[in-house]
């Protein structure tokens, strides 16, 4: 069997127009500027739209451009650094002011979360709706997933539901004494939505963090949060943490 030499793959189109964007936008563009529009874009650089679609999709992955309602296409600004390690004593929301409780109800999780609980499929638990800001703009949002047996203690009486259920349901999952949890990241489309709450086009990418969080040998909840792929970036730390480091800022003319 023969072998591809990739020096002889001709460089597809859009990634080369890619690079041509991406030479662009730090030369000629400032942060938070307007594009022109795509039928403008596409004739300066003697292309399909088609194919200028394909480089603009993937420069927004990249980061360096964001669609936005009611405004088009738009130069992105450095990431954000936000730590989202999760490391609080306690598990989730313990000492933790960044993430914002938006409410609280009784439902069935996905299949795939159902799985990680342990729970039976048509189960309902305690879901928690959350946003997370920094420097004033939402960054992440986030359902908790909490089984009964994490919080028996809980009174229904005192929170029937909204923000202060959702503060029940945390602070009775502290007293659980979570032991350890388990992450996992991955690239995403935003569903309607998460893609409401971070001001994103729905499809647009966006980082998915699964944490598991473990109390008594089992898993006592499961979050999944939903990160803006253009503002943040994950690294991981000697000890296995995920956190999100600030970005370099660009050159911008």
């Amino acid at each position: 069997m023969g072998t591809t030499q990739l020096e002889t793959v001709p460089e597809p189109k859009y990634w080369h127009l890619r690079n041509v964007l991406g030479e662009a936008l730090d030369s000629e563009f400032h942060v938070g500027e307007i594009l022109p529009n795509e039928r403008d874009l596409a004739a300066r650089f003697g292309v399909a739209r088609a194919t200028l679609r394909q480089a603009l999709e993937q420069l927004e992955l990249e980061g360096r451009l964001q669609r936005r309602r009611g405004v088009g296409t738009t130069v992105a600004p450095p990431r954000l650094g936000v730590d989202v390690s999760t490391t609080h004593a306690g598990g989730p929301g313990a000492s933790d002011d960044a993430w914002q409780p938006l409410d609280c109800t009784a439902a069935v999780p996905p299949a795939a979360v159902a799985r990680l609980l342990g729970a039976d499929a048509s189960a309902e638990v305690h879901t928690i709706r959350r946003v997370r800001s920094t420097q004033g703009q939402c960054v992440a949002a986030e359902l908790l997933y909490v089984p009964d047996a994490s919080v028996p203690d809980l009174s229904a009486i005192d929170a029937p539901s909204g923000p202060a259920r959702a503060r029940s349901v945390l602070r009775e999952l502290q007293r659980s004494g979570i032991e350890g949890q388990d992450r996992s990241v991955e690239l995403g489309s935003a569903r309607a939505d998460d893609a409401k709450e971070l001001d994103r086009l729905p499809g647009a990418p966006v980082l998915v963090v699964t944490t598991r969080y473990l109390a008594a040998g089992r898993t006592a909840a499961v979050s999944v949060a939903t990160y803006r792929a253009d503002t943040c970036r994950l690294t991981f730390g000697d000890a296995g943490e995920v956190e999100i480091s600030e970005e370099p800022a660009r050159a911008a003319s």
